[in-house]
């Protein structure tokens, strides 16, 4: 079975896990713009992409919209249940998954996923049961990473570059 949609998390994956506000109470987060181009393209090459966090920000509304990330969900406390309802409405199996987290309220929704990645400085309990530990830490590069894991074990390198030929 082929990895038809990748799940990522957000703070700690997406981000390098800080939350820094302003002084009128503003959040602040960065993003990677490596990963967003890898997500990108792996949205060209014709896959599925969904943001499923725990936490509820403009800031990632407006990531995702940049993205053109359509399934996206925030405030969840139960990621595995809310993926399990989108691969319903999708028509896809957990085999078809795979998903990028980095600490406890991942693990349900990254033991379930075909393949389960956490960045470098993920939690050393999320680290035991993930497929993949990358090298990158959150925030720098681990969705990128992770991207092109896949395409790599899916054979689509040459598919991948041809998007920017």
């Amino acid at each position: 079975m082929s990895i038809e949609l990748i799940v990522l998390d957000v703070d700690g994956t997406m981000t390098d896990s800080h939350i820094t506000y302003s002084e009128h109470g503003d959040e602040i987060k960065s993003f990677n713009v490596k990963d967003g181009l890898a997500i990108s393209s792996w949205r060209r090459l014709g896959k599925q992409v969904a943001i499923i966090t725990g936490r509820s920000s403009k800031i990632v509304a407006r990531r995702a919209k940049e993205l053109h990330i359509e399934h996206f969900y925030q405030g969840i406390d139960n990621k595995k249940e809310v993926l399990e309802s989108l691969l319903e409405k999708l028509d896809l199996t957990m085999e078809n998954v795979a998903a990028i987290g980095d600490d406890l309220n991942d693990l349900p929704m990254l033991k379930a996923a075909q393949i389960s990645f956490v960045p470098r400085d993920a939690s050393a309990y999320v680290d035991k049961i993930a497929t993949v530990v990358l090298s990158k830490r959150g925030g720098d590069g681990a969705v990128r990473e992770m991207i092109e894991y896949l395409i790599v074990k899916e054979g689509l390198e040459k598919k991948y570059l041809e998007l920017w030929e």
